[in-house]
């Protein structure tokens, strides 16, 4: 397969942060690409000297080649299977774009496949003309092996090609064969015989400017805290929907509070940034670098991150992620802003429809969702800033479909036809996050008190609790490590947000000294801040928040604790449990820290 990564008549089909090589090897099937697969093909078979054809899914892009290589794969194709997209449609006659809105065969889902963010020759500086650079064998977070992504019309001739044993039932997918493991490589009936899998990638690495564009409105009571809202610019191909759905909804709110600004009708308590971020598709690395060059200030001036990005993966309901303090300001926008198709139902009421959870303090609401991972520009906000953020836009209803993202996601189908046929006909999407996320924003710009709400925060270390509890105490007990001092942290964080929020509900804060709504305001917006802790996740770059720190566990909970924990089981070692109790210490500490801070909040009047 020496054309892999040539589509039929097309230019090279590039992804970030591989290697420029050549492997040949045989082929094996490996699933998603986890350590979990690997270590199954590893049982029955040698994969030394194996290329790897995987799917999208399961692991991160990057993380399918270094999950590979310590096994001895020396390649690996990535290729999007049409049972995970496109409910198992296949058809380029009649079943896919552009009869519909599925991915057809020779769509192709490009990436970045580096592990960490930012400008990986800069790691904690600005990446500017005259900044240091390490050497480019000392990246990190890289794949040492090459990955490049196929379509499916490939991998089916390439999967349905496979000798050796069925693979396990949940393994398998819609092509019309049985997906077998690779004995390795090919059957004697196969046309490719016993052939091998011939990996040729054709990237190389070049140094290349990249601008963030910024735009500023100063605020005129408060114009030294920050209220940032961003988009990258940057896209695969066309990028009608990634990223440019969410550069139109952030070009009309900037239009519309600019020309208030300039008829003189209108200027907000506190300055509004606004972010047009370059390189993200490259690893988030405009806003990456931005936060590094500007930590200082930011770290102490910035109320909050709005990130709306893909604004429209499709037109059924609003979805967002965020920190638990900023929920109520989203729940609030969100009753005053229409549906999208509707003149009576409002965002809130539509989107508890689709995404709900019960909530103890409130009962049936929305389910926000939380900011765990990297997949957009609030990584740096949240994870190395700990600025509170969201991430806002409409999605569709999952019930109908199993689609992990609209199907045309990073190929060349992402276009203005696609979009507006089959995403968001008529835009009317579009305007209701913009009418969403704008509320959102002129609600954190000019609230005299910020509507967050710590008590929000405290149910969710609640339910993370609760979950540690139920999966690792017991664990934790049979190895002498006590929980009791998280409990009481939990506790005390609980005790102090319900003791801030009745200083709120009972003060009189607008003919009070301003001097105390702005103290509070102060307390609220640097809460996420106090869960920052530099030392506490040294292999994980630029992830310094513990409690929503990437995790590689599937128990919803602290991370740094789950994920120690579960290492732990699986070796035994006393070293393991060792820092499976510094976690728990780092994450009881944080916890404490951050309720001292909400207790300074209402010291004596």
């Amino acid at each position: 397969l020496s054309r892999a990564g040539r589509p039929r008549g097309g230019a090279a089909i590039r992804c970030l942060w591989t290697c420029w090589t050549c492997q040949e090897g045989r082929l094996v099937y490996a699933n998603q690409g986890k350590v979990s697969d690997y270590e199954h093909l590893n049982r029955t078979m040698d994969l030394r000297g194996t290329i790897a054809i995987v799917r999208y899914g399961g692991a991160g892009r990057g993380a399918k080649a270094i999950n590979a290589a310590p096994f001895g794969v020396v390649g690996v194709l990535v290729y999007t299977e049409p049972y995970d997209m496109n409910d198992g449609l296949m058809n380029d006659n009649n079943e896919t774009y552009p009869c519909s809105w599925y991915l057809p065969p020779s769509g192709v889902e490009r990436g970045s496949y580096t592990s960490d963010f930012g400008d990986p020759l800069t790691p904690y500086l600005a990446a500017k003309k005259d900044t240091y650079r390490i050497p480019e064998t000392d990246i990190n977070g890289v794949p040492p092996i090459p990955i490049q992504p196929i379509g499916f019309e490939d991998a089916q001739i390439l999967i349905c090609g496979l000798g050796g044993t069925a693979a396990p039932a949940d393994w398998q997918g819609s092509f019309p064969c049985i997906y077998n493991l690779g004995g390795p490589g090919f059957t004697s009936t196969s046309r490719f015989n016993n052939g091998e899998v011939k990996l040729d990638v054709y990237n190389s690495g070049k140094l290349r400017d990249s601008a963030n564009v910024m735009g500023v409105i100063w605020g005129s009571v408060e114009p030294d805290r920050y209220v940032i809202y961003g988009n990258h610019r940057d896209s695969w191909v066309h990028g009608a929907i990634d990223p440019s759905s969410g550069t139109a909804v952030m070009l009309e709110i900037s239009r519309i509070l600019g020309q208030k600004v300039k008829a003189g009708t209108w200027r907000p308590r506190r300055t509004i940034i606004f972010g047009s971020w370059g390189a993200e598709e490259f690893g988030l690395i405009g806003s990456a670098e931005y936060a590094e060059e500007y930590i200082s200030k930011l770290s102490q001036r910035t109320v909050a991150y709005i990130n709306v990005d893909i604004s429209v993966f499709a037109n059924a309901t609003l979805r967002a992620s965020a920190s638990p303090i900023a929920e109520n300001v989203i729940f609030t926008a969100s009753k005053q802003v229409k549906a999208a198709g509707s003149n009576t139902v409002s965002v809130y009421d539509n989107w508890i429809k689709y995404f709900n959870k019960t909530s103890p303090t409130y009962g049936l609401i929305p389910d926000v969702g939380y900011l765990t991972g990297a997949g957009s520009d609030y990584a740096p906000f949240i994870h190395y800033l700990g600025i509170s953020s969201m991430d806002i836009s409409y999605t569709y209803d999952r019930s109908k479909t199993r689609a992990r993202i609209y199907p045309a996601y990073h190929t060349a189908y992402d276009t203005f036809d696609y979009a507006s046929r089959f995403i968001d006909p008529g835009f009317t999407s579009h305007q209701t996050v913009a009418r969403t996320a704008g509320n959102v924003l002129l609600r954190l710009a000019d609230s005299f008190l910020l509507p967050f709400n710590c008590s929000d925060y405290a149910e969710s270390l609640e339910g993370y609790l609760s979950a540690a509890v139920e999966n690792f105490e017991e664990h934790l007990k049979a190895n002498s490590i006590s929980i009791e001092p998280l409990k009481e942290a939990v506790k005390s964080f609980r005790n102090a947000a319900t003791n801030l929020d009745s200083v709120i509900r009972s003060s009189d804060l607008v003919n009070e000294t301003p001097l105390k709504a702005r103290r509070i305001n102060d307390q609220l917006m640097l809460l996420d801040r106090a869960f920052v802790d530099p030392l506490a996740f040294p292999n994980k770059y630029a992830f310094r928040h513990v409690i929503w720190a990437s995790r590689s566990s599937g128990v919803a909970t602290f991370p740094g604790l789950a994920d120690a924990v579960e290492k732990a089981l699986a070796t035994g070692l006393k070293e393991d449990w060792n820092q499976a109790h510094r976690h728990l210490s780092i994450v009881t500490q944080a916890i404490s820290g951050a309720a001292h801070t909400l207790a300074e909040a209402h010291a004596t009047q």
